[in-house]
């Protein structure tokens, strides 16, 4: 883990590559958190991370799904949805410099009933139909453009 003050420089000069988790339960609903932190704070987002220097994605997958959603899965249980590019006016620090991610995009199914959702990224969590998703002001743009991915919904 590096040092916070040397994490606001890469920040500040390089994108962060994360993995983005679009987890839909037994219900067909998506899982969203409110973000506690900059960037997206104060919105509905999907859980997620960044993948660490020497990580590979399959071993970013694991942790990043463990601490998400207190499961370990494996990165084959998900459906790839694509890359996409997240730019923010802020950051982790609210220092005045902008944020830029390169999302990697998964979708996953999993039993709700046995998952354990931290409150360190997110304070609170709801369970929403993509309608109701896309009739939620408070959802952030960028999980939007998640649902309107090209692939089905089994």
């Amino acid at each position: 883990m590096l040092p916070f003050n040397i994490f606001k420089t890469v920040i500040k000069n390089t994108p962060l590559i994360s993995i983005d988790l679009v987890v839909y339960n037994q219900n067909r609903q998506v899982l969203l958190g409110m973000r506690n932190n900059r960037p997206a704070k104060g919105y509905w987002f999907v859980p997620g991370g960044r993948i660490q220097k020497n990580e590979s994605i399959s071993e970013a997958f694991k942790r990043i799904t463990m601490n998400e959603l207190g499961v370990k899965c494996d990165i084959e249980q998900a459906d790839f949805l694509g890359n996409f590019e997240h730019f923010y006016n802020d950051n982790v620090s609210g220092d005045n410099f902008s944020t830029h991610y390169i999302a990697l995009g998964y979708r996953i199914v999993l039993d709700d009933r046995h998952l354990t959702l931290p409150i360190e990224q997110h304070n609170q969590y709801i369970w929403q139909s993509k309608e109701a998703i896309s009739a939620n002001s408070r959802v952030h743009k960028y999980c939007r453009w998640y649902l309107e991915a090209k692939i089905t919904d089994d």
